[in-house]
Order: C-alpha cells, then sequence, then structure tokens
C-alpha cells in the first residue's frame, strides 16, 4: 500500500504530501507469481557466462567490430556475454538547467500517483500542481488509464483507496478535505469525484479532484430532495453535468434537474413518467440516461441534449435475479445479472443491448469458479459497474473485486482488493490533476 499522507485546507488546498510507506499487499491465491532475482545475494551463479565482469577468450564466440565514428578509429569488441552497463554519472550542473517546457513535459507523463513523491525534490517540483505550464501539458497526455477508486467512512473518518489498473497498486488517498456530510459516493467522471449526503435536513451535493483535494458544493436544486444522481464530464468543453431524476425513495414524482457547470445553475426539465423501477442504478451512454424497469417493462431513456424521456421495450432475459445496467465505449449498453431460481443452477451472465432489434444479447458468462469464489451463497449481494468496456464485480461479504474485459474476453481477480469494510463504496476513477471543478 502507498500512502499519500497529510491533506490540505478544506476547499482549496493542495495535497502537501509524500509517500510515506511502501508495503506489498497480499494478493489472492491466483495471484501468486513466480518472481526471478537478478544479482541476488542469496544465490551463486557459477556459469561463465552469467558471471559479470567474467572473461571469455573463445575465438568462435568474440568478433571485432571496427568503426569509425566522427573520423576517429574506434575498435570495441561484441560478446554473446551479458554486457556490463556502467553507472551513468549525471550531472546536476547538466539537469538543473532542463529547460522548462522539456521538464513539464517529462513530468507530465510520470503516473499521477508517483508525482507526489517528486515534489520533495525541490522547491521548484513541490509548486508543479499549480503551474499552468504543467496542467496544459498534462491534459494533452494520454490518460493514466482506469482505476478503481473505493470509499468508506471509518468511525465518521472518510477512508479512500485508489487501485491502479495499469500499475497493479493500491495507493491511500487522504479524504479528510471532505465536510461530514457527504456519506454518499455519486459516481466519478473525467477525473472528477461527486458526493451527496444531507446536512441536517438539507439535501446537498458536492464535486471535488482527489489529487488537488479540492472540493465544492452545487448550488440547491429547485426541488431540493433526496434525488438519484449521476455526473458526467465533457473534457473538451472542460465542463460537467449532473443529472437529478426522481425521488430516491420513488415516493414522488419530481422534474427532471440537470446542473451545467458552465451557467452554475440547475434547469429544470420533463418529469420522467411514473413507473416502477427495477433499481436506483443508472448509466449514461452515448448523452443518453438509461434505468430498468419494470412497469413498463423495459428501459427508461432520457436524452440530455433535448430533455425528454422515452420508454424502450426491451425485455429483460427470463430466470434474471438482479440486473445491473453498464455503459460500454462506442454506444454499448450492457446488462449484467444473475439467472437461475436456484443455487446450484446459478449463473452469471452478460448481455448487450442490440438498439436496431430492441433485445438483449447474450454475450459472456462468468465461468463457474469465479462465480463460486464471488458469490459462495445464493442470496449474497454483489455490486457491478462499468468503464470503457470494462466491468467490475464486487462482493461485500467476500470482501472481493474481479474483472471482466470485455473486448479481450479475459476475466481477472483485483490483487489486493481493499474492500474491507461493509458499507464500502466502489467505482472506477481517472486520476486527472487537470480536472477542473468550476
Amino acid at each position: 500500500m502507498v500512502e499519500i499522507a497529510e491533506s490540505s485546507e478544506s476547499g482549496s488546498g493542495l495535497l502537501n504530501s509524500t509517500v510515506v510507506k511502501i508495503g506489498s499487499l497480499p494478493e489472492d491465491d491466483s495471484f501468486h507469481r513466480q518472481v526471478s532475482s537478478f544479482g541476488s545475494s542469496g544465490s551463486r551463479n557459477t556459469s561463465p557466462l552469467g558471471r559479470i565482469g567474467s572473461r571469455n577468450t573463445s575465438p568462435s564466440r568474440q568478433k571485432v567490430v571496427k568503426t569509425k565514428p566522427r573520423g576517429l578509429d574506434e575498435e570495441t569488441v561484441t560478446t554473446f556475454a551479458k554486457a556490463v552497463q556502467p553507472d551513468v554519472q549525471m550531472e546536476d550542473s547538466i539537469w538543473a538547467m532542463l529547460p522548462e517546457d522539456l521538464l513539464n513535459e517529462i513530468l507530465a507523463r510520470v503516473p499521477p500517483f508517483m508525482i507526489f513523491r517528486l515534489r520533495s525534490v525541490c522547491k521548484r517540483w513541490n509548486s508543479i500542481l499549480q503551474d499552468h505550464s504543467f496542467l496544459k501539458f498534462h491534459s494533452q497526455v494520454p490518460s493514466h488509464g482506469p482505476c478503481l477508486l473505493t470509499f468508506w467512512k471509518n468511525s465518521q473518518t472518510p477512508q479512500c483507496s485508489v487501485f491502479s489498473l495499469p500499475l497493479k497498486q493500491w495507493f491511500r488517498i487522504p479524504f479528510t478535505f471532505l465536510p461530514q456530510w457527504a456519506f454518499w459516493l455519486v459516481g466519478s467522471s473525467g477525473g472528477l469525484v461527486c458526493f451527496s449526503g444531507l446536512d441536517g435536513l438539507t439535501f446537498k451535493t458536492l464535486v471535488c479532484n482527489p489529487l488537488t483535494q479540492t472540493w465544492r458544493t452545487l448550488p440547491s436544486m429547485h426541488y431540493n430532495q433526496q434525488r438519484q444522481l449521476i455526473m458526467v464530464v465533457d473534457r473538451k468543453d472542460r465542463s460537467f453535468k449532473v443529472i437529478a431524476t426522481s425521488d430516491i425513495y420513488g415516493d414522488k414524482s419530481l422534474p427532471t434537474e440537470v446542473y451545467n457547470s458552465k451557467i452554475d445553475k440547475w434547469s429544470l426539465h420533463q418529469t420522467m413518467p411514473a413507473v416502477n423501477l427495477c433499481s436506483s442504478k443508472m448509466a449514461f451512454c452515448d448523452s443518453r440516461l438509461y434505468l430498468e424497469t419494470l412497469s413498463p417493462l423495459g428501459l427508461m431513456m432520457y436524452r440530455l441534449d433535448t430533455g425528454q424521456w422515452e420508454h424502450i421495450p426491451a425485455k429483460f432475459p427470463r430466470s434474471l435475479l438482479d440486473g445491473y445496467l453498464v455503459a460500454g465505449t462506442h454506444k454499448r449498453l450492457f446488462l449484467v445479472g444473475r439467472i437461475g431460481l436456484y443455487s446450484t443452477l446459478q449463473s452469471m451472465r452478460i448481455w448487450e443491448l442490440d438498439h436496431t432489434k430492441v433485445v438483449w444479447v447474450e454475450i459472456s458468462r462468468m465461468p463457474p469458479r469465479y462465480f463460486r469464489a464471488l458469490l459462495r451463497l445464493s442470496a449474497e449481494r454483489f455490486e457491478c459497474f462499468g468503464q470503457d468496456n470494462l466491468i467490475c464485480f464486487t462482493s461485500w461479504n467476500q470482501g472481493k473485486g474481479l474483472l471482466y474485459d470485455v473486448d479481450k474476453k479475459v476475466w481477472s481477480w483485483i490483487a489486493g482488493c481493499a474492500l474491507q469494510s461493509y458499507n464500502s463504496q466502489v467505482c472506477f476513477y481517472e486520476p486527472r490533476f487537470d480536472a477542473s471543478i468550476y
């Protein structure tokens, strides 16, 4: 676990911290690997080819190459033995004169979680997160890759762990900058994370950037009730929107409200028709918001561009016990759920919506060994969410995480899963320093 310690003051401070602890994490049995040690002191290599600095005089294993770079005669000897790489002495005077734009471009390509370790190098690097030139370069480089953000409260203290899929490592990020009322994790998009909660009797919503430790509370809605929320970020437009649908308990029929960060206001739109929702889980795909409904059976779709609702009569697969809508890339919409009335016959399956025929088409099934390890009892609860054709399954009781790549059709356990708490809330997260809360 790598911990990023000491958060700044609430509201506007940056992380003034360094990595204070690096440790190994316990992994699942399926992740045990054999690591070969190079040059370790615990073993001895008696092979002539494996000895560093050994001399091989065999003519058949030696070749003389004549080269004349820049008019100078030079003779080099190449052998099949492993070449010794001497330590390169870095001249401080040369590296200290590195051009500012080149330095920013190099640092912008460093994994975001590693930036905090580099900030202790010098005062110049310590202020890197406030440098507009660095943020400009950072916004132009490819994304670090998907991460899993786990949020929970331990004795009313917010806790957050982030698992980097590219680095295969967990990082602890302090969330003490959040106000006490921020309890429900709404979701994440484009480097921002959205929370909601009750401050006394007032329902509030906030957005934050965990890396820069900046946050702000959004204005109150026209109908300030506890609502189902979802946040979407438009990186090209450098803005974000929060969509508030019906009352979270489904007791009240409220107009749909949309918050636009560009104008810092909520706007009223069409009220969602009276339906019997299957779940409060929503999926946002191709500028459309989808919810599952039992009556009428199918999906409710909200068009963000027109502000209108419409019903899609896509019947669910037979014997579906619980279903989750998951948004993929390129307009792909997935349905994930268990099939089977009896525990011995249950299986986890994935369907994709055929928008033309308005039917669900099965595309994959979870292998039985993964299903039994994830859900040992038929009544166990699980969560499912996705991003960029990656689908994550988490089990509350087992404290495990399973990842499925739709494109590669590969199942894999999440190493060192940090889902220890029963009330953990998890979502995909893309770490970005340039994600603005305004």
